[in-house]
């Protein structure tokens, strides 16, 4: 059984691929508002995914994490634009106290790799 760590760090890797399906770190994104938290957090998940052999319409499953859930809308005018049409994860959105307070959303990421 082969593990790969990507990126390893103090606390976490940036991403660990096992099986063929990588696990990415949460992904997070200075920004004024949510719509450019969102569309920055994302480059980053396709930056990352092209890093490890991967890419968008590979996603498995992704988990949203929201400051509030006021800003439920404006992020999901950005996914919408980002997520590719009939390649859509399984998606879970949900309310979370963030790390800093300037954060308004973060996105983890499961992906087939390859």
């Amino acid at each position: 059984m082969e593990i790969k760590r990507h990126e390893i760090k103090e606390r976490m890797s940036r991403a660990v691929i096992h099986n063929n399906t990588a696990y990415l770190c949460g992904q997070t994104s200075d920004g004024e508002d949510i719509t450019v938290q969102t569309t920055l957090m994302l480059e980053k998940v396709d930056n990352l995914l092209a890093e490890i052999n991967s890419d968008k319409t590979k996603i498995l499953s992704a988990t949203i994490y929201l400051s509030t859930m006021e800003n439920f809308v404006g992020m999901n005018a950005v996914w919408d634009e980002w997520v590719q049409k009939g390649m859509t994860p399984a998606r879970a959105c949900v309310e979370a106290k963030m790390s800093r307070d300037s954060l308004l959303v973060e996105i983890t990421v499961i992906a087939a790799v390859g």
